[in-house]
């Protein structure tokens, strides 16, 4: 249950009652992210997220924002991705005025003070640094690379040393100005609320907010020969790999059906991956798999963190399980699957942050919004011979992408193994 308005200047407003809460979450999307970016100006859309976060003449400092917000027991934050960027805040029903205030003060007022920049470069590529430090995380950008190799969508979201090290104030104002716009923007508001009180109190805050026409073009992906295979030597103490392949865009019709297949392969502890690669074999810790899509690209991928000397015995296993998934599922497994999927959807919504996400990110990627039951349909209607052959059309041996992160193996034939 949603309705949605659109302001004059293209502002697009989306709420979802919840008169049984007592908190309201305001999510405002903005349809920007890494992807967006040029080479050289890598990670200027997280760089800006940062600063949005540092002052304004209303609130001088980050301080002041932050209290602003845990004054009244709310959160505030925000988060960069490679096809969005989004700030939001969750507070108790009755703040809900003064989360939107400082949201809106954010989002048009930042100060983009030139000594706050070059304190927040540090602090950025200290966080590029701390994230090439955990190999879990590192390995990830690999198979990144290895998947959307020379693309912005294989690029680390926060960019690289030495473009952030480059990324220049007037650079920062100028995408600002050709990628913030009310029209390429989506306010998700739910909770104990009003339509009309909202959008009057948005119209107030933001009604104003104009710009030229927004720059909303991204660089498309188009599949190319690349390497199957990275490994990054470290002294660790665990071997980290992900084994990944091409998946499915956002609005591909299959797209549900690949995320039943993930459910049965990598999701929850009573996984197939879980069960035979932890349970049953005792190789890892940590298994897992996940599913990524984009606007025309997508990704299935599996983690595990393994001892050095069990790499070649995981990746045999981990291929045996996605083999497996060409032959049919049974009613039972995919029954399992379905609910577990369902129920974690369903358990979502009752969180007002969750809900103000659904809406709103499905609206700024998409154009369009699936309601829960529409999502729940389309689950039931998946069967299992669906899934089997969607698994014989992706999971081809030719596609496997590996990403290894640990200590020289004494290995030279991992890319061999990569069949199917």
């Amino acid at each position: 249950m949603y309705r949605k308005t659109v302001l004059e200047n293209g502002l697009r407003i989306i709420t979802s009652p919840m008169p049984h809460t007592r908190s309201v979450s305001v999510c405002i999307y903005i349809g920007v992210g890494s992807r967006y970016e040029a080479d050289a100006t890598a990670g200027v859309s997280h760089f800006i997220e940062h600063l949005c976060f540092k002052g304004t003449p209303k609130r001088a400092q980050a301080r002041d924002i932050a209290t602003a917000i845990e004054g009244v027991g709310g959160i505030l934050n925000g988060g960069t991705d490679k096809e969005l960027t989004i700030y939001w805040s969750k507070v108790a029903a009755p703040h809900f005025p003064l989360a939107l205030d400082v949201l809106g003060d954010m989002l048009l007022n930042s100060k983009f003070d030139p000594e706050e920049i070059e304190r927040e470069r540090q602090v950025i590529i200290d966080e590029i640094h701390m994230i090439k430090d955990s190999p879990s995380q590192r390995v990830g950008m690999l198979i990144d690379e290895l998947l959307w190799p020379n693309h912005p969508l294989g690029r680390d979201i926060a960019g690289n040393t030495d473009s952030v090290a480059a990324i220049s104030r007037d650079v920062m104002l100028d995408f600002l100005a050709r990628r913030y716009h009310p029209g390429n923007t989506v306010v998700a508001v739910a909770g104990d609320i009003r339509h009309e009180d909202v959008v009057q109190q948005i119209g107030e805050t933001l009604g104003q907010w104009n710009g030229r026409e927004p720059q909303t073009g991204y660089l498309a992906y188009q599949g190319e020969e690349n390497p199957r295979l990275r490994l990054e030597k470290r002294d660790t103490e665990q071997t980290h790999l992900c084994l990944a392949l091409p998946g499915l865009p956002l609005l591909h019709p299959r797209r549900y059906t690949l995320g039943l297949l993930n459910v049965i392969l990598g999701e929850g502890m009573s996984s197939r991956l879980f069960t035979e690669i932890r349970d049953n074999l005792g190789l890892a810790y940590s298994v897992h798999s996940y599913v990524e899509h984009f606007h025309d690209s997508g990704a299935l991928t599996v983690y595990a963190g393994v001892a050095h000397k069990n790499l070649v015995v995981a990746i045999r296993a981990i291929l045996e399980q996605l083999a497996k998934l060409k032959d049919p599922v049974s009613e039972p497994e995919l029954t399992k699957a379905r609910e577990l999927a369902k129920g974690r959807l369903l358990m979502r919504m009752e969180d007002s942050r969750s809900v103000a996400g659904w809406t709103g990110g499905q609206e700024v990627l998409n154009g369009r919004i699936l309601s829960v039951d529409q999502v729940i349909s389309i689950l039931d209607a998946v069967t299992a011979e669906e899934i089997s052959q969607l698994a014989q059309e992706l999971l081809v041996g030719n596609r496997l992408r590996l990403a290894v992160v640990g200590p020289d193996t004494g290995e030279d034939n991992l890319e061999e193994l990569l069949k199917l």
